[in-house]
């Protein structure tokens, strides 16, 4: 089994990070000029927009670098062997620059000031634990599917999680470091003020943490290889092993006219020569 070159996947992990933080902040920016003073609405199309934007991206991304985009969700890999620690610590600040970048890009199509600092107070005793909750539940899908070989159907699961987590949570789900730290760029429907960035970020490790405790409970035959399909499949086979393998090969033997010991598919079987019986 193979996987990209490092700087391939970080650069992946770079690229999805921006376009996440994009699709949040845009598309908060969006709700915000669409459905002026409707809070509800507003968030629902957030939520939407977030959701499907999602489930796109880890599919664009994710046979290259799993997907991550989220430091939590790599050191929790980590943990349980399906990413290493050095690799886990490279990803960190790809995620962060790529979500900042992509803020800055949100801003920029919607003719914002390119960097805003967010003034948007979120810290509070509930925001501390529906951040808690928020990453504890999107580790446990993504982990539980890896460890039941569901590892395909992982990019629609996550998506739908989080469209449902921005409602029932009151911190609207952000589960994610990086894209804590780039919201803060954003003066906007979707930003967070740099004052509230320590609380929601300590609070995803504390999910985190309990995340890797619950998993081990509920699954305790985890092994390396299934937390290396986490979020998305990026493994593949080695290019001297076939990816596919035809009905002729997957046969079990041709065996030869004389009877004798079968012969392996694609083999000339070992006919006698012409003119003996």
């Amino acid at each position: 089994m193979t996987e990209a070159p490092l700087w391939r996947r970080l650069l992946a992990e770079f690229l999805g990070s921006a376009f996440l933080a994009a699709v949040v902040i845009g598309s908060g920016i969006a709700a915000q000029r669409l459905s002026p003073g409707n809070t509800g609405l507003e968030l629902f199309e957030n939520a939407a927009a977030t959701a499907a934007g999602l489930f796109a991206i880890i599919l664009m991304f994710g046979g290259v670098s799993g997907a991550h985009f989220n430091p939590v969700v790599s050191f929790v890999d980590a943990a349980f062997g399906g990413l290493s620690w050095r690799d886990a610590a490279a990803y960190l600040p790809a995620q962060v620059a790529g979500c900042i970048g992509g803020a800055v890009v949100a801003n920029v199509m919607f003719s914002e000031a390119a960097v805003s600092i967010s003034t948007h107070d979120r810290a509070s005793g509930p925001h501390f634990l529906s951040e808690v909750v928020a990453t504890l539940g999107l580790l446990l899908v993504i982990f539980a599917l890896a460890r039941t070989d569901r590892s395909r159907h992982t990019p629609a699961a996550v998506a739908a999680y989080i469209g449902a987590a921005y409602f029932f949570t009151s911190s609207t789900s952000f589960a994610n470091p990086a894209i804590t730290v780039g919201r803060m760029f954003s003066n906007t429907f979707a930003g967070i003020a740099p004052g509230s960035v320590p609380l929601f970020i300590g609070a995803q490790v504390v999910g985190g943490v309990v995340a890797v405790v619950v998993v081990k409970i509920l699954y305790p035959g985890i092994t390396a290889d299934d937390a290396a399909d986490a979020v998305f499949p990026y493994h593949h086979l080695s290019p001297e092993t076939p990816d596919v393998v035809s009905h002729d090969d997957a046969s079990a033997a041709v065996s030869d006219t004389s009877g004798d010991a079968p012969v392996p598919a694609g083999a000339e079987p070992n006919l006698p020569a012409p003119g003996v019986a």
